[in-house]
């Protein structure tokens, strides 16, 4: 799963209130010299936990072999196991559009990711039009304050974990590209929409962008600076050449001339009121504000400079398209 600011911002929270909490914090520095915090507690008394493990590195392995032998080891997951296991359980909660998610505490079990005993889950309605970083940001936040909730009740949270169930599992594997390119045939504006929302509309940080954020944990987000972040913008075919869609508006309501004649999936309507362009699509049409061909262009430059200099007003699918230039390219034998 990518993460922004918020949720790395969640994340240094946990370990603040980890600190205060646990007496004395130490960091062990790993073979690809990052440091991997350790916190132990000192005193006796509060939760039960006694050490708290944060490795990723191939030198961490023997040392959490031993943790899971011995103590048990914790994971945040945000997602109510056993729906949407895997590493990109916010973005299927979008791209499907769910109504509830929430958090899962679960133990670790060796060899398989995110199948161990429910330790403690809370809901999280998922709200109206809610992008992939909102919905992260928020579940990051409700994960801490879970996690902290979970070790000072460790030992009644144990006493009472259970097994996860075999009915209602989904995996939810790692976003692509691939997935960014609208099928227009086949998707509705309902479909594209949580498709926006759940890729098109997300910023992921560069090198650059996580190297100023680990040195003063404060980077804005500006999709005009490539050097900070980059958009995985939604994506479609125009005469053989890729269009990247920016600004989603939503379903667009189009008034045709011709009321008899239905337009074919990836027509492309200019409207001059709103500037935007409409695609039409499985169930209706939806507006884009913004697209990028050579270079960023309005919907207005796009019309004039492109789409109103030729008749090719479709736009179509990836596939479609390299069937169109295979039998383009096969005509001309």
């Amino acid at each position: 799963m990518w993460t922004n600011s918020r949720t790395a911002g969640a994340s240094l929270r946990i370990l603040n209130h980890l600190h205060h909490c646990c007496g004395h914090t130490g960091w062990r520095r790993g073979t690809d010299g990052r440091y991997r915090g350790l916190c132990r507690r000192m005193s006796s008394s509060g939760p039960p936990w006694r050490l708290l493990f944060f490795g990723s590195d191939h030198f961490a392995v023997e040392s959490l072999k031993r943790l899971t032998s011995s103590c048990g080891i914790l994971n945040v997951h945000p997602s109510l196991l056993p729906r949407w296991r895997g590493p990109a359980p916010i973005f299927h909660t979008i791209l499907h559009g769910d109504t509830v998610t929430g958090v899962t505490i679960m133990q670790i079990r060796p060899h398989r990711f995110d199948v161990g005993p429910i330790v403690n889950q809370e809901l999280h309605q998922v709200p109206e039009k809610c992008t992939a970083d909102e919905l992260g940001a928020a579940l990051a936040t409700k994960g801490a304050h879970l996690l902290i909730d979970t070790l000072t009740t460790l030992s009644e949270r144990l006493a009472h974990k259970r097994n996860q169930s075999r009915t209602g599992e989904t995996f939810a594997p790692k976003i692509s590209t691939s997935m960014c390119w609208i099928v227009w045939e086949e998707q509705t504006c309902d479909n594209i929409d949580c498709l926006y929302r759940a890729i098109g509309s997300r910023v992921m940080m560069t090198d650059i962008g996580w190297y100023f954020f680990k040195q003063w944990q404060t980077v804005e987000y500006h999709s005009y600076n490539p050097y900070l972040c980059c958009q995985i913008p939604l994506r479609t075919m125009w005469m053989g050449k890729t269009i990247k869609l920016l600004d989603f508006v939503g379903k667009c309501h189009i008034t045709l001339s011709d009321q008899r004649r239905r337009p074919a999936p990836g027509s492309v309507s200019y409207q001059k009121e709103s500037n935007t362009l409409a695609v039409c699509c499985k169930d209706g049409w939806v507006g884009f504000k913004t697209v990028l061909l050579k270079k960023r262009l309005t919907a207005a430059d796009f019309y004039n400079g492109y789409l109103h200099q030729t008749a090719e007003g479709l736009f179509v699918s990836k596939k479609r398209g390299t069937e169109a230039r295979q039998i383009r390219e096969n005509s001309t034998l």
